[in-house]
Order: C-alpha cells, then structure tokens, then sequence
C-alpha cells in the first residue's frame, strides 16, 4: 500500500498541499506504473488470505511470482485470488479443443466490443465533451454513448484477458454480468467489475463490519469503502465526489 500511495498519490497529494500553502511545491514528478493498482491488490489479497489462514503460503518464488505477473490480466484485471488462480498455474496442464474455442470466441468478442463499439463511441464522446459551446441534446448523446463506451472497453478487456488465459487453459473469472440491466445500484456494483467489488466487500467493508453491526455501521463501512473505491480509480477530487454520490446513493437504498 505504501509503494500505491506513492506512485499513484503523491502528485495529487503535492496538489493539494499547493492549493492549502498557496504556492507551488512538487519536488518531482512521479509516474505511475502501468496496472499498479490492480497487481497491488492482487499481492494484499494473498498475503491477507494468508494471514487470515484461509490459504497455504506458496513456497515456490516462481508460482508466486506468475501469480502476480500473469500477464493476461496483469495491466486491467480482473483481480484474480490466490485460491483460484494459484493452482490452476501449479498444475502442468495442455490446452485442449474446447479450451482453444472458448479463448478463440472470448479474443473476438473482446476485440469486437473494445476496437469497434469502444472505439467508434469515443469518436462523438470526444467530440461532444471537447465542444466551446456545447449543445444539451449533444451532452446528453455523449453521456449516453460513454456509458457504452466504457463498459465495452472494459468488459472488452477483461474478455481479451480471459481469452489468452484460456489459450493457455487457465481459467479467469467473469468480470462482467451485464451490469445495464440491474434493477438497482446495489445489483449494478454487483454486476460491474465483480472482482472489485469482491476485493472491497471482502478486505475492508466486512472488515469495517458490514450488515453484522448495525445500520449506522453498514452505512458508514458502504460510504467509507466508496470513498476509498474512488480514489483508487484514479487520483484526483472527482473520483473521491464519484465514489462518495455512489456510498449515498446506497446508503439511500439500504435506507429505502
């Protein structure tokens, strides 16, 4: 967590003690390795599970290493466990016919969904936002065509990533379960980037204590890891506000 908040946060930390003194302070510019965030949570994952005793140390450096670098899901996830995916590499395996057909068929959907509807969709979105004076109808076109884009990019992603691992017969969980078609928020988080919202529910809003303690306790765990789940998308104020209005809209529910 130190080396995360290092390389993803210090910039917009010297931001912000700029704006608080006034001035200008950032000794360097630091920059953020690519997929930090996701091959983070992976390793706490395992060295939590272990702790926890829910899972053997792995004493061989090397499985231990691919299970953290596995390259498929190495840059976007989705962020596999060490319970599932560590045997799986464990075990000397030869990828058979349905293996090469179901990576085969996951590749090109993958590719379908982030090269042609990703892509074509950003060419408006890009083009509405960019707009000096922009029309309301050609904002709204352009919120609506990102909602598309960055699910199929995504999900796109995570299909690519479970393809080539399939390639190899290892096998990744679904990241996405068509998630525009929940009946509500809390259906939707369960439903988008499931191996996210798996890690957060598991390490830190059980641990805060959940549904267990109260309401007042579920409330301020959902606030407090929507808080953190925006910041680790990105460093910067409106991803805090994003997750902050995604924690209150829940807790509306839970409320409801």
């Amino acid at each position: 967590l130190g080396l995360l908040g290092y390389f993803k946060y210090f910039n917009f930390l010297a931001q912000a003690l700029s704006g608080l003194l006034g001035r200008a302070w950032n000794p360097w510019d630091v920059i953020l390795p690519v997929g930090c965030s996701f091959y983070t949570f992976q390793a706490l994952s395992y060295v939590i599970d272990v702790y926890r005793g829910n899972l053997p140390a792995e004493r061989h450096f090397g499985y231990y290493a691919l299970y953290i670098c596995f390259f498929p899901q190495l840059v976007a996830g989705p962020i596999e466990r060490a319970g599932d995916l560590l045997p799986q590499l464990r075990q000397a395996r030869r990828p058979g016919r349905s293996d090469l057909r179901q990576g085969l068929r996951l590749l090109l959907s993958g590719f379908f969904r982030k090269v042609v509807i990703a892509d074509f969709c950003g060419r408006f979105v890009d083009v509405g936002y960019a707009a000096e004076r922009p029309d309301g109808s050609a904002v709204l076109a352009g919120t609506l065509l990102f909602a598309l884009q960055i699910y199929c990019d995504f999900s796109g992603y995570s299909e690519i990533a479970a393809g080539s691992a399939r390639l190899l017969g290892v096998r990744l969980m679904r990241n996405f379960d068509r998630p525009y078609l929940s009946r509500s928020l809390r259906e939707f988080w369960r439903r988008w980037h499931i191996s996210l919202s798996r890690w957060f529910t598991d390490y830190l809003y059980i641990p805060l204590g959940g549904s267990r303690r109260g309401l007042g306790r579920q409330l301020a765990a959902t606030l407090a890891v929507f808080a953190v789940s925006g910041l680790w998308h990105g460093a910067d104020w409106a991803f805090v506000v994003w997750g902050l209005l995604h924690g209150g809209y829940l807790a509306l529910e839970l409320l409801g």
